[in-house]
């Protein structure tokens, strides 16, 4: 039986603590009951014998503690699950937003998750189309693989992000493909670019999306990711779906983390943020991946904004240590015009061998990708020089990767945001860029491969 306790001492900002209770345990779900009966709901964030310290959900204000009284529920923070979640719009607990009515659920889960053994995890191997050119041909994404995108303010992270969940499919097969999108702290504006895109192309009838706006408060900003990952969890390993989770920002997520932080008088760690940043974005990233004996799979693209395009700020470095690899955007590829902006050359997926090649892409995919980044990387240096030193400096071959570095960006990683390009094409279109070049420079590719595709793709 829940008991409620009329014992709350103290509220300071959203922190509210709870004397004299029993039997309580780390996040379990409070509600609270005002005397006129409105209810506001929190977690408990700290259990220390008789004392709870309680995490309010919701803003403190006009909250009359010696009137109120806290019930704890006996469990966490949990989501009603049901297939008929595909298609829906949630706010960031996992409510309905569109209007429509509360989900049925097929069961209620604990939206921290239940821990993977790790000899039950299945290795990353199959080649997920997003239609990007840049992430297909060069930073191949992988069915399981978690590969974020860093971004820096004010960067078109959002356009790319709703073009590779409109995008993303798994080629070859009929397996059921979902993409569930998680909106973190985003502006009102922003939300509804998300909603009307995902309408407007159809995509919203293979979605699920969790939409926690700016002004909704920090510890709903926190269960947003754990929601739209136990929506995945369901979605993949109960009904067998393969899934592709897109968190955007988790620049904002860790921001409500540090504000949590202070709000508990913890010492800081680096640059503020809480010294379990680490371990706390690890319980979000490491929960992508594949089990043994199961069919389906959840891949995660996290977005986020670098402070001041720092990648060595706490929030990208820490996130590139936990996940496998990152794709970058550059301002500087922004303001030539280059949509979307990505910098091939620091952009890494750490698993991208094993998803290409034979049965998977193209033969040529692994030779032509090698000679690709070997090629752009003598041309910008080739374009840096001939700014130091003129035109006039560079030898004939530096001209030409000169040319090859900028028809490259040109038509290879500016695509647009509306072009779906297949992998055939993306391959064709390297083909045709690298016969800028002289065959001699081409060591990077098998002699076969040149004879075969060169002279079909080729100019």
């Amino acid at each position: 039986m829940k008991k409620d306790y009329k014992t709350i001492k103290e509220v300071v900002g959203p922190i509210m603590l709870v004397e004299s209770v029993d039997n309580i345990k780390y996040d379990e779900l409070v509600e609270i009951i005002e005397s006129d009966g409105t209810k506001r709901y929190g977690k408990v964030l700290e259990a220390l014998g008789s004392k709870a310290l309680v995490q309010l959900f919701e803003s403190s204000q006009g909250l009359q503690i010696s009137d109120s009284k806290a019930r704890f529920l006996g469990h966490g923070l949990e989501l009603a699950v049901s297939p008929d979640m595909i298609g829906r719009v949630f706010n960031g607990m996992g409510e309905p937003a569109d209007g429509g009515s509360a989900v049925i659920p097929d069961a209620k889960l604990n939206i921290n998750g239940t821990p993977m053994n790790p000899a039950a995890r299945d290795y990353p191997a199959e080649f997920i189309q997003t239609g990007v050119s840049a992430i297909d041909g060069l930073n191949t994404l992988v069915r399981g693989q978690k590969l974020p995108i860093f971004s820096g303010s004010g960067l078109p992270h959002a356009e790319l992000a709703a073009q590779i969940a409109r995008q993303a499919k798994v080629r070859g097969t009929n397996e059921k493909f979902a993409v569930v999108f998680a909106a973190i702290g985003i502006t009102f504006e922003e939300a509804e670019y998300f909603v009307e895109d995902f309408k407007r192309t159809g995509a919203i009838e293979r979605s699920v999306l969790f939409m926690n706006l700016a002004d909704d408060p920090a510890v709903e900003r926190i269960a947003t990711p754990r929601m739209a990952i136990t929506c995945a969890e369901y979605l993949a390993y109960t009904l067998g779906m393969h899934v592709l989770v897109i968190m955007t920002d988790m620049t904002n997520y860790a921001e409500a983390l540090r504000e949590v932080s202070a709000a508990r008088k913890e010492v800081p760690g680096r640059r503020g943020y809480p010294g379990y940043l680490y371990t706390d974005l690890a319980s979000l990233y490491e929960r992508a991946g594949r089990i043994n004996g199961k069919s389906g799979s959840i891949t995660q693209i996290p977005i986020l904004t670098m402070p001041e395009d720092d990648k060595t700020h706490p929030i990208p470095d820490l996130t590139g240590y936990i996940t496998e690899g990152q794709i970058i955007l550059s301002r500087e590829l922004y303001m030539k015009g280059v949509t979307p902006p990505i910098d091939v050359l620091p952009s890494l997926s750490r698993l991208k061998d094993k998803g290409i090649g034979t049965g998977k892409t193209r033969e040529d995919h692994a030779d032509t990708m090698n000679q690709i980044f070997s090629a752009y990387a003598r041309g910008k240096q080739a374009k840096e020089l001939a700014v130091v030193l003129g035109e006039s400096a560079l030898s004939d071959m530096d001209k030409k990767y000169a040319t090859f570095a900028a028809a490259f960006e040109k038509e290879y990683v500016s695509q647009g945001y509306d072009t779906d390009r297949s992998i055939e094409e993306t391959l064709n279109i390297g083909w045709k860029l690298l016969s800028i070049l002289p065959r001699s420079e081409l060591k990077r590719i098998r002699g076969e491969f040149i004879d075969c595709y060169m002279e079909r793709f080729g100019d």
